[in-house]
């Protein structure tokens, strides 16, 4: 469970991207969060991850506020941001280092997420595209087991073969207990994976809601023009 409960939260230069804001998700499967740019989608991930702190309300996982960096909670999430870098270090050297934080890490299930990838796990991080890198990065996401997955713009930067190879690794990555959250402009790269959509704007959420099962495949494009377009027509 993921609550945002009366949030507000401002940047140094008092631009202010959440106001008043209140969201919940129940977990389990993938989540689409939308917004036009500056909605405050990507700080919403930070916040999640307690690398933010609201300046009012609170957020929390499973009833833990996020703000108190909790351990345990810390464990089992992880974040694949929009922009990163890697150390200049064998991908065995990272994994080395970073498997220890998180008690359910699959190695097996980081082989298998490369291989999909069509990845070598013998490379050195330093060798390899931004492309690469996020294919690597995402591999070692699924592979830690942790039950909370953010990923912001996780398709950027890849190309038509890999974002086709993305939706494959994500859904072999998927179990039950475990909850994605996908920050996307890039919707038609994750509808078909998407069970739930979170519709924000800085006025708060226009839709909330799963995604019932229709002969078609939902275009989440139009889904949220329309969405918009409606909240507009009614201000």
């Amino acid at each position: 469970m993921i609550r945002f409960e009366n949030v507000s939260f401002c940047y140094n230069r008092g631009y202010q991207v959440l106001h008043d804001f209140s969201l919940e998700l129940s977990g389990g499967g993938v989540y689409g969060l939308l917004g036009k740019n500056g909605t405050g989608k990507s700080t919403m991930l930070y916040l999640m991850m307690g690398l933010l702190h609201p300046q009012r309300g609170r957020v929390t996982v499973n009833d833990t506020d996020t703000s108190l960096r909790d351990p345990g909670l810390l464990a089992d999430m992880f974040i694949v941001p929009e922009e990163y870098d890697l150390p200049h270090v064998s991908l065995q050297r990272y994994v080395d280092a970073i498997a220890p934080l998180y008690p359910r890490f699959s190695h097996e299930l980081l082989a298998h997420c490369l291989d999909d990838f069509e990845m070598d796990g013998d490379i050195h991080l330093g060798s390899l595209s931004m492309g690469q890198k996020k294919k690597v990065y995402m591999s070692i996401a699924l592979a830690s087991g942790t039950r909370y997955l953010f990923m912001d713009e996780p398709t950027n930067g890849l190309d038509i073969l890999s974002k086709s190879q993305f939706r494959k690794v994500v859904i072999s990555g998927m179990s039950p207990e475990k909850t994605i959250l996908i920050s996307t402009h890039q919707v038609h790269d994750v509808e078909r994976l998407i069970d739930h959509v979170a519709i924000i704007s800085n006025e708060g959420v226009l839709l909330n809601a799963p995604l019932v099962e229709q002969d078609a495949p939902i275009d989440l494009e139009q889904l949220f023009i329309q969405t918009v377009q409606s909240k507009a027509s009614q201000s």
